[in-house]
């Protein structure tokens, strides 16, 4: 049998509204429903990128003492920890990295960037 939960450590950590700091926590890996379902929400449909937020919200199993974790609290993650987690998901459930190479003629992501939808960067229009 394979692993399907994986320890994660956010680099700043989620504060709740009680001033606790959570860091530690776990993440599964995603199922087919965990990257369909979102498509059907509402937030997303109005803004693509939200679909991140949603799936995390689904696949992070545990964060501190933190009994469920919900999109508002994946909304309220550091930049630095979205960034960790997008590029952690990715790499624990094979997806390629969140960031294509950078060919000449295309000017570079930034990392700031958030994923449009699973499996598509967002990329600057010229």
């Amino acid at each position: 049998m394979f692993p399907t939960e994986f320890e994660i450590t956010l680099p700043k950590g989620y504060i709740d509204s009680d001033g606790n700091l959570h860091r530690k926590g776990t993440m599964r890996l995603s199922t087919a429903i965990d990257e369909i379902s979102p498509l059907r929400d509402p937030r997303v449909k109005a803004n693509p990128a939200y679909a991140t937020i949603i799936i995390l919200a689904r696949v992070i199993t545990c964060l501190g003492a933190l009994s469920e974790v919900t999109p508002a609290i994946v909304e309220n993650f550091f930049s630095e920890d979205l960034n960790y987690l997008q590029d952690f998901y990715r790499q624990i459930n094979g997806l390629e990295p969140a960031t294509p190479p950078v060919l000449d003629s295309q000017p570079p992501v930034s990392d700031s960037r958030f994923l449009e939808e699973v499996g598509n960067v967002k990329t600057p229009q010229n």
